[in-house]
């Protein structure tokens, strides 16, 4: 089979780079390895976008990474990668190949830390959890929280205290260094739009709720539920009490107002004036009090249907259930 020009003309590039290489390699050029540096050590560098491959190989050489430029942009060549080397910060070691710098840079293999959050942090938690891992200002992002709203359902005219709150998705994430403060608020409410499948959308619909007002709900049952079993009991409870005009008096929308863990609530505490206080209010507090699981959305999607009104948390964790006012007294005596 006759090849046709261009591959001929491809073939011929490859073999002049391929020997150029193993000329520089005879004389001894092709070294990845710092000539003052000890073999293994990881240095940080940072690629900027829009650097070419001609200043990426110039920054290596600076840091004592690559001992020629010229190679680097050669293997960078041959490999098809010379227009795909990515921006981030990298981590190399000083003895490691040319080849595999190229693919490090072409694959986006950036630095990264995790970045675990737990069902339940509000903002405020999420923002100092940032910190104290060095990825950012809790300051910065409790102010950029404040109004982000990507999403239309993220918007409200209600007095909320944080409109990313309830949308921060909780999960464990891969973070680069350099990450912005937004860029971290992004990655959370994609994540949280990425995991509400259509399915669970129809699921709201259904129920008569909005996305917003389902959150709502499943921050109140995160934030209550010790036991897993509870969830679709207590968003059954809510959900019955709602429906009879009836006061959600819900102690995490009082613990979210203090802004403060309190291991017991006073009488005083439900008589804090605020529109999220369920004790003062009817209906659903302005927003979400924390940033729900999944298990806790799915609870509010599928609640176990009870004619039950009233629960108590016991000493364990796990919460007795009533239809009555009556049978709640009896219960809040028998977990004193």
């Amino acid at each position: 089979m006759l090849l046709n020009r261009q591959a001929i003309k491809k073939w011929h590039l490859l073999t002049f780079l391929t020997l150029f290489l193993l000329a520089v390699v005879v004389f001894g050029v092709v070294v990845a390895r710092p000539a003052a540096m000890t073999p293994g050590t990881p240095v940080i560098i940072t690629v900027e976008p829009g650097m070419t491959a001609q200043e990426i190989g110039e920054l290596l050489y600076v840091r004592g990474l690559i001992k020629n430029v010229l190679v680097f942009r050669v293997v960078a060549k041959i490999e098809g990668l010379e227009n795909s080397l990515q921006a981030g910060e990298y981590q190399i070691t000083s003895d490691m190949p040319v080849q595999k710098i190229v693919g490090m840079l072409a694959r986006g293999e950036t630095v990264y830390r995790l970045l675990i959050i737990p069902e339940g942090y509000t903002v405020n938690q999420i923002a100092e959890l940032i910190e104290s891992n060095k990825l950012g200002s809790a300051a910065k992002f409790k102010a950029l929280a404040k109004n982000y709203a990507p999403y239309s359902y993220m918007e409200t005219n209600r007095p909320v205290i944080y409109k990313a709150e309830g949308f921060l998705f909780p999960d464990t994430y891969r973070v680069s260094a350099g990450i912005t403060e937004e860029q971290l608020l992004a990655m959370l409410v994609a994540q949280f739009d990425k995991q509400l499948t259509a399915e669970m959308r129809d699921k709201i619909n259904q129920r008569g709720l909005t996305l917003r007002e389902t959150i709502i709900l499943a921050s109140l049952v995160e934030k209550e539920a010790r036991v897993d079993t509870d969830r679709p009991l207590i968003a059954g409870a809510f959900l019955n009490r709602l429906k009879k005009d009836m006061p959600l008096q819900s102690c995490a929308t009082i613990q979210y107002i203090l802004g403060v863990p309190k291991p017991e609530l006073t009488i005083k505490d439900t008589e804090i004036p605020s529109p999220y206080n369920t004790y003062q209010n009817l209906g659903l507090p302005p927003g979400p009090v924390a940033n729900p699981g999944m298990a806790a959305i799915r609870a509010v999607l599928d609640p176990a249907e009870t004619n039950f009104l009233y629960f108590v948390a016991d000493k364990n964790g796990a919460h007795i259930f009533s239809e009555t006012y009556e049978q709640h007294l009896a219960a809040i005596e028998r977990v004193r």
